[in-house]
């Protein structure tokens, strides 16, 4: 008694199934590389775009040397920030080897100052952390509890700790200054030299923008980074305010 085998048929389409798998899996390797590399390129041309222009035309005003020229006393007394500033921070992220700019901004910005004998005498300025906002929700989720201790230290303040000549602040007319005084920012305090200019409009008011380049170290802020992407440990705290007769 004898037996067979009977061989089975090969399937349709098999072969060309397995290539079509392959072709699949291959264009979504190539999509893949694509998207680490060229994907943070895109992201950092897109960011560069969001990012608010500077506050300080040119980068930060040059020290200047004290006026000789007589101020006038219309100046005199005491002043308060109007509503409608603007401060915040400006700092390099590192995007798998690419360079993205990112800036926080807040409206939320108070102060007073006093001008007396031709000098500014007295200056405060708070600006409120928690309303600080960039693009990104989830950036600035980081920047208030991971970056800033922000339910404990709720502000950054400026105070400054010597007079500053204001002689030739006419209307119209801009000067340059350094202000010396204390940066308080979460609970660390200290002493530094804020480049500003300060100008007379016509309608009577004060306008007052600077730039103030910061080692976040010195502040008890660890810059983040997270592999991909790494937060530059320096950076710089601007702002734009105006002051009106108190």
């Amino acid at each position: 008694m004898s037996t067979s085998t009977t061989e089975r048929p090969p399937t349709p389409g098999r072969p060309h199934r397995r290539r079509r798998l392959w072709t699949a899996l291959a264009v979504v390797a190539v999509l893949l590389v694509l998207a680490a590399v060229v994907g943070p390129r895109i992201y950092a041309s897109v960011q560069e775009g969001r990012a608010a222009a500077p506050l300080v035309t040119g980068g930060a005003a040059p020290a200047a040397a004290p006026s000789t020229a007589a101020t006038d006393p219309a100046l005199e007394g005491g002043w308060t920030i109007a509503p409608g500033g603007t401060a915040g921070y400006r700092v390099d992220e590192v995007l798998n080897g690419q360079d993205v700019t990112v800036t926080g901004r807040t409206d939320q910005v108070t102060g007073d100052l006093v001008v007396s004998g031709g000098q500014l005498t007295a200056a405060t300025v708070s600006v409120d952390l928690a309303s600080v906002s960039t693009d990104s929700g989830r950036r600035d989720d980081q920047f208030r509890t991971r970056v800033v201790d922000v339910a404990r230290f709720p502000t950054a303040d400026f105070a400054l700790t010597a007079p500053v000549p204001l002689g030739g602040l006419d209307v119209g007319a801009s000067i340059a200054v350094a202000l010396p005084g204390t940066m308080a920012l979460n609970g660390a305090t200290r002493e530094v030299q804020l480049p500003a200019t300060v100008e007379r409009t016509a309608e009577g008011s004060v306008t007052v923008t600077g730039a103030l380049p910061l080692t976040w170290a010195d502040f008890g802020v660890q810059a983040p980074d997270l592999g991909f992407v790494s937060v530059e440990g320096t950076g710089t705290i601007e702002f734009a305010v105006t002051a009106v007769r108190a």
